[in-house]
């Protein structure tokens, strides 16, 4: 994978909590992306990484059917496609036909849309990435790599709290200046520790 958001968190967390890194001490990870940084945030992790801009595409065939709702912006990135839905509600109610967006022959396919009145969050999101073999991710970084600008022109600010609303559910702090890196907030915690052993 070119970018991976979750493992690159979880990794500068294992070498912070292992103690391969003092907690001072930016982690920092060469990658097919380039060179990525992790550093603490008091109980959070910030990830500097790579902006990924969206343009228009063509008219994507059966997406709306492959989603089961009519898109209100439909955008070409990196990742796929980057679809606006008209609510919040819409994302977190989403069931798409896994198999039909499997059929659109793109990686993954980000669907978005503003946060409700009086919510703590600015937007949410969902990724479904049935070609990479990942129905639906958890929390995705890269996604937010896209969001960041997207939302940046439709809300006028510069730092949001974003909401990805997949099963599990995660939030994720961003910045962005409007420039070739966005800053993204995560948390990560120890579940298992396991040795390796082999002759």
């Amino acid at each position: 994978m070119p970018l991976c958001g979750h493992a690159t968190l979880a990794s500068a967390h294992v070498l912070w909590s292992e103690r391969y890194l003092r907690s001072g001490t930016a982690a920092r990870f060469h990658t097919k992306s380039g060179e990525l940084l992790a550093s603490k945030q008091g109980d959070w992790i910030e990830l500097d990484f790579p902006v990924y801009r969206s343009r228009s595409p063509l008219s994507p065939p059966d997406l709306a059917a492959a989603l089961g709702v009519e898109p209100k912006t439909v955008l070409e990135n990196s990742l796929g496609y980057l679809v606006e839905l008209e609510s919040e509600t819409r994302v977190r109610e989403l069931q798409p036909n896994l198999d039909r967006l499997g059929a659109l022959c793109v990686d993954g396919v980000i669907v978005t849309g503003r946060a409700d009145a009086g919510s703590e969050f600015d937007f949410v999101s969902r990724f479904f990435a049935p070609n990479l073999g990942i129905a639906e991710d958890p929390v995705t970084g890269a996604a937010h790599c896209c969001l960041a600008p997207f939302w940046r022109d439709r809300l006028y600010k510069n730092t949001f709290l974003a909401y990805q609303a997949s099963r599990r559910g995660g939030v994720v702090k961003v910045s962005y200046d409007g420039g070739d890196r966005v800053s993204l907030g995560g948390q990560a915690v120890t579940v298992m520790r396991g040795e390796l052993a082999w002759d």
